[in-house]
């Protein structure tokens, strides 16, 4: 390989974070089926392995509530304001919508996968 598409490199890092942003959003809506404030929103994502930048957090936090999906309240918890998210009724329908999706997306690309991994064994293709 060139490095060009190793880990690290400018092209891998820049299609990692493309498959990564469709992926928050439905994790960031499935999170907040239960409420959160931000920094236990992040911290839920960590434990599960997607880690967020609260520069990447807020501004989708945002986004999704303009769109309707999210409800927010401010409310004093251990003497400081914190803002709680979770989904609306919208949000709640979207959530079940995108989901059904990426689970049939997520089959059919295990499906090529697993096509493209028998066709090259069957044609003695190391890895």
């Amino acid at each position: 390989m060139n490095g060009v598409s190793q880990p690290g490199s400018e092209l891998f890092d820049s299609l990692r974070l493309e498959l990564r942003r469709g992926c928050l959003v439905l994790a960031v809506l499935a999170q907040l089926r239960a409420e959160h404030y931000g920094y236990t929103l992040r911290k839920a994502l960590a434990e599960a392995g997607l880690a967020i930048e609260e520069s990447t957090l807020y501004p989708l936090l945002r986004r999704l509530e303009t769109q309707g999906l999210l409800t927010s309240e401010w409310r004093e918890e251990e003497k400081r304001n914190k803002r709680f998210y979770r989904l609306s009724a919208e949000g709640q329908r979207i959530y079940r919508l995108l989901l059904a999706e990426w689970n049939g997306i997520n089959e059919s690309v295990n499906r090529v996968i697993g096509n493209a991994n028998a066709t090259g064994a069957a044609a003695g293709e190391t890895r």
